[in-house]
């Protein structure tokens, strides 16, 4: 975990902190004090959003002190955002945009939910975006400035976060899609495979 953290805050430049650790007595729960949390040891809680960091001294102070913690990555800024939908829509989604040919970035598997990281976004760009859509799945979710998602390979009271799609190895920050073509090729292949993703 450590080392993943270093590399994400360090040779990434993205802001991380650790999450909140599912609860050791029941795995489907949170450590934190919300007993209905809905994404247990998947969210920061203490530190708060607000500290992430790319800080290396900052990050190896917190994995040494909490090895397990998840990876929280906060969204938005310099870091990559997301857009995210439940895992059998985004499974039936990537399928229709690989035979679209079009070129994603690093996708991130829960067992609830994908997310498919995209460049920073502001919120008047992401309403205008959706402003222009005749239709727009109500499943999915945007994790833009103030946001956050957990990173592989992070355990969580869900179950593990991994790559659906995996970064290319190399020292450079992955690159990532503008979030307008990620929005239009979603919508266009839950629309084409017939698609109604639930809420989740």
């Amino acid at each position: 975990m450590l080392s993943a953290a270093l590399t994400f805050a360090t040779a990434w430049q993205w802001p991380v902190l650790p999450g909140v650790a599912p609860d050791p007595q029941g795995r489907a729960r949170c450590a934190c004090p919300d007993a209905e949390c809905t994404v247990p040891g998947a969210h920061p809680f203490d530190p708060g959003l607000l500290a992430a960091t790319t800080d290396e001294r900052m990050v190896r102070w917190w994995w040494t002190n909490r090895p397990s913690a998840p990876i929280v990555l906060a969204t938005g800024g310099g870091a990559p955002c997301a857009v995210s939908l439940p895992a059998p829509a985004a499974a039936r989604a990537l399928r229709a945009l690989d035979r679209m040919g079009m070129r994603l970035g690093p996708v991130i598997a829960s067992p609830t939910r994908w997310a498919l990281l995209v460049k920073p976004y502001s919120l008047e760009q992401l309403g205008e975006l959706l402003y222009a859509k005749d239709y727009v799945p109500g499943s999915l979710r945007f994790h833009g400035e103030g946001g956050y998602v957990a990173l592989p390979p992070s355990e969580t009271g869900q179950g593990p976060i991994c790559w659906e799609r995996a970064p290319l190895p190399g020292s450079a920050a992955p690159w990532v899609p503008d979030v307008e073509a990620v929005v239009d090729a979603v919508v266009e292949a839950l629309t084409r495979t017939g698609v109604s993703a639930p809420e989740l």
